[in-house]
């Protein structure tokens, strides 16, 4: 099953669904090219990680199973205007968001749904308590929605207070993620802020505000100790970000294009993104060296990790797997005859043959007579 070793997931603009399998360095397509179909949001449907959501621009979702290996059911979720940007499922129940604003909870035989204002950038689920996304956009502060109730939001952000010359700061959240076993939330902003919302205090402006670099940041993801984040910004550089000093703690190199998403693995110290340069990185955390390196022909939108952490059992497990097909494999070629060359064959049978007969029969194939 080539579908349960992929270590990561990958949407492309193509239309394509690409799975990696890190220790072989190995990329499958498994779906075709379908540029009207392009992937946008990619999200795993269970917590056993054998289905995969996959949003594409036109309101289509597609379930891809990694058992079956192929693409088991297709719904129609379109609805106001733009591409999706956020996809999850709550209560067996898909919850989508488009660009225009218009989150929907798609229930069997019904579908609630809110406007949670206009260009959005991203919706993201809370793990540790699903019934609650966050969303934003450009001139559209951070919302918190709880889906039992969509009529109001649980919590709306306040804007900065004005810069020193007075005038209003410009709102674009470009990302966002809860932060576990807490109440708050970390964004990036697309004028180059991370900033961290803290719910359970009356304060509604951000709590922390750290910039990194001049150029727009688009993604981000929390390392597994939720203690700091990694973000991405347009000109393909990332870091790592300390979220409780607000500082900067090493800068992950090699990109060479916008980055589009960012994900950390939810128990090892890795840390994977992609975006316009079509190549898959994996960077550690810790040592903030690339461990691996692929490229994938398309232009990337959206990265999904496995949950699985048993990599030195799989690569013990696939050594021993590929130690016993070679075993096999030399006993079928011992036990083949061996096929010689008839040139050379020829010659050591002329060698072995008796002088004197070989002479004659040189004679009598030169004789013009015979």
């Amino acid at each position: 099953m080539a579908a349960r070793r992929c270590h990561v997931w990958l949407g492309a603009e193509s239309g394509i669904l690409k799975g990696v399998d890190l220790r072989r360095k190995r990329a499958i397509n498994f779906t075709d090219f379908n540029r009207g179909q392009e992937i946008s949001e990619i999200a795993w449907k269970d917590r056993e990680e054998r289905e995969v959501l996959l949003g594409c621009v036109n309101g289509t979702v597609k379930v891809f199973s990694t058992e079956k290996e192929n693409v088991t059911e297709f719904r129609d979720c379109s609805g106001g205007e733009g591409p999706l940007r956020g996809l999850c499922v709550y209560n067996s129940s898909l919850v989508t968001c488009t660009e225009s604003g218009l989150l929907k909870v798609w229930n069997e035989g019904s579908t609630d749904h809110v406007e949670v204002g206009r260009a959005v950038c991203r919706m993201r689920q809370d793990t540790t308590r699903p019934e609650r996304v966050a969303t934003g956009g450009k001139e559209n502060a951070l919302k918190v929605w709880d889906l039992e109730r969509l009529q109001e939001p649980v919590f709306t952000a306040k804007n900065v207070r004005n810069d020193w010359l007075d005038l209003r700061v410009p709102v674009w959240v470009r990302d966002m993620q809860f932060i576990p076993a807490s109440d708050k939330i970390v964004t990036c902003t697309g004028h180059c802020q991370v900033r961290v919302y803290d719910p359970s205090t009356p304060q509604r402006r951000p709590v922390l505000e750290v910039t990194y670099d001049e150029y727009p940041l688009t993604a981000l993801s929390l390392t597994p100790d939720a203690n700091s984040v990694v973000v991405g910004n347009t000109r393909g550089q990332m870091a790592v970000l300390d979220l409780r000093k607000g500082r900067l703690l090493k800068c992950l190199k090699g990109q060479a294009g916008s980055i589009r998403s960012v994900q950390c693995h939810p128990t090892l110290p890795l840390v994977a993104s992609c975006g316009l340069d079509r190549f898959l990185r994996v960077h550690s955390t810790e040592t903030k060296m690339l461990q691996h390196k692929v490229y994938l022909k398309s232009r990337l939108n959206c990265v999904l990790f496995t949950s699985r952490g048993n990599w030195e059992e799989e690569d013990a497990e696939c050594t021993a797997l590929e130690g016993v097909k070679e075993e096999e494999g030399d006993e079928i070629w011992d036990s083949m005859a061996t096929v010689t060359d008839r040139t050379e064959s020829k010659r050591n049978m002329d060698q072995q043959e008796d002088p004197k007969r070989r002479k004659r029969r040189k004679q009598t194939s030169t004789d013009p007579g015979v």
